[in-house]
């Protein structure tokens, strides 16, 4: 079992900055793919960016691209997002992802790689 904790949500201005973070427990982190999903209101949860176990990234195309970077300490068990120049569409429930196995191989853009969640952290962009 993995247990998922986010935080670093909030309200924040157009072109600013947030990072979150997620910390995880249960396994050995090192050992996991780490992803970031959001969820805007009546929308479809989407892939927003992943890391993998052994160094890999990726990221939602043109979306998010050149504003967030995702990032990882495994000392700490911890992944970040950090975000910059956010835009109202980046308004949604961001939540975290570990994968279901550990030296997970396969694509990490779509919910099926994922096995174990966070409850969110809601981040609002002001216009």
């Amino acid at each position: 079992q993995v247990q998922l904790v986010e935080s670093g949500g909030g309200l924040v201005q157009a072109g600013g900055s947030l990072r979150l973070s997620c910390a995880a427990s249960g396994r050995t982190f090192s050992s996991l793919t780490m992803g970031w999903f959001r969820q805007a209101p009546g929308k479809e949860r989407e892939f927003v960016a992943g890391t993998t176990w052994n160094g890999g990234s990726a990221y939602a195309t043109d979306s998010v691209k050149g504003r967030f970077t995702i990032s990882r300490d495994n000392a700490k068990n911890t992944v970040y997002l950090q975000m910059h120049s956010l835009k109202s569409e980046d308004t949604a429930v961001y939540y975290c992802a570990a994968s279901r196995n550990p030296y997970y191989s396969g694509s990490y853009d779509s919910e099926s790689a994922y096995g174990y969640w966070g409850k969110g952290t809601q981040v609002t962009v002001s216009s």
